[in-house]
């Protein structure tokens, strides 16, 4: 019976639940800022790799070059 009046008043595994909570919290809220903030800058490098394509004559040499 001690052990569960000791459960009750101890507050150190409340704590870090709360803790835990707040982590996830500002995980998923990384992750949703990441993902939006994620397709404008993939936008601004096409844009940059079309108008550097454009200013070289057309032509690439980059290994990364998706066009097969």
């Amino acid at each position: 019976m001690q052990f569960f009046r000791k459960l009750i008043k101890d507050n150190k595994g409340a704590t870090a639940i709360e803790y835990g909570l707040i982590a996830a919290l500002i995980a998923v809220a990384a992750i949703g800022a990441m993902t939006a903030v994620g397709g404008e800058v993939t936008n601004t490098f096409n844009k940059v790799d079309t108008t550097l394509k454009n200013a070289n004559g057309g032509s690439s040499t980059s290994s990364t070059s998706t066009d097969g």
